[in-house]
């Protein structure tokens, strides 16, 4: 193959005769969570550029979203977030040789302030979100998110066949990450006898967290009011939602000794680095702790 997604014949790898249809092709593996995050924010560069073909995009069309991102009052990390979704988008398109250059690879995101370490919770902030929170499903799945690290999008749709029991009673999950990937993460016997209990006589093919009023799977935004009431009780000013569990399910557990691939196999990231975050999101040391003052 050359560069480009263009076959040896000459032929992309891709046919596509509008932005649609590219666009259709790039979301096609993506989970349903990433492709209506994906479809806001190339929905709003769209508007921007009109009825311009994505082939005929230039650095300019894409510097112009930029700005108009900002004078509508966006934060960076949101500008950032919304331009690496475009970037994605026409790296895809090159790749499969339907753009004939990648005008994203010239856009340098914008970098904002570091707030991991704000989304951190401590030890005790955890426990008080557990130990506040009365009915049974809502705390099986505070401690659940918290125990695996799972992102929301994975753990909405679970199954009980996707939980098996190990030898000394602890137990593991399957779990569907970004890109397709599974990953397998091993929790605790009392977190497992916590699920077993939520269970109740449920099938195999039934919700592992099951929405009272819809009787299906519990969806993102249940998850999100459920983890911010919790948050609520333990007297938490800011606005939790579940990533934070995941973010001090990474950090707790690097505190605690953890290997640092371990947790990155855990977490699914895709390189260390994405893991190596934590580890100077809430340091033990600083050269400040050498002063007199």
């Amino acid at each position: 193959m050359s560069d480009g997604g263009v076959s040896q014949a000459g032929y992309p790898m891709a046919k596509a005769t509008a932005n649609a249809d590219l666009i259709t092709l790039w979301l096609h593996d993506k989970s349903p969570n990433s492709r209506r995050g994906y479809q806001r924010d190339v929905r709003q560069f769209l508007m921007v550029i009109g009825d311009l073909p994505l082939s005929e995009v230039t650095l300019n069309d894409l510097q112009a979203f930029s700005n108009a991102l900002g004078a509508r009052g966006y934060k960076v990390s949101t500008i950032s977030r919304k331009l690496a979704a475009v970037k994605s988008l026409l790296t895809f398109g090159h790749r499969v040789g339907v753009l004939r250059v990648n005008v994203g690879s010239l856009v340098k995101l914008p970098k904002g302030k570091e707030k991991l370490a704000e989304r951190i919770l401590s030890q005790s902030q955890v426990r008080a979100m557990i130990e506040l929170t009365k009915n049974l499903r809502d705390l099986v799945l505070i401690r659940f998110l918290y125990a695996t690290g799972a992102r929301v999008s994975e753990v909405c749709v679970l199954k009980w066949r996707d939980v098996q029991e190990l030898s000394e009673g602890r137990a593991q999950v399957s779990l569907l990450g970004k890109g397709g990937k599974t990953r397998v993460v091993v929790f605790s016997a009392e977190m497992w006898e916590l699920l077993r209990q939520l269970r109740g006589g449920a099938g195999l093919n039934a919700p592992l967290f099951k929405s009272r009023k819809q009787g299906g799977h519990l969806d993102p935004s249940q998850v999100n009011r459920i983890v911010r009431k919790a948050a609520e009780r333990a007297g938490l000013e800011a606005k939790v939602s579940p990533h934070w569990l995941r973010h001090s399910h990474a950090s707790h557990s690097l505190e605690r000794g953890a290997p640092l691939q371990l947790v990155k196999e855990s977490l699914g990231h895709s390189h260390i680095a994405m893991t190596e975050r934590y580890l100077h999101a809430r340091p033990d040391e600083s050269s400040a702790l050498y002063l007199g003052v």
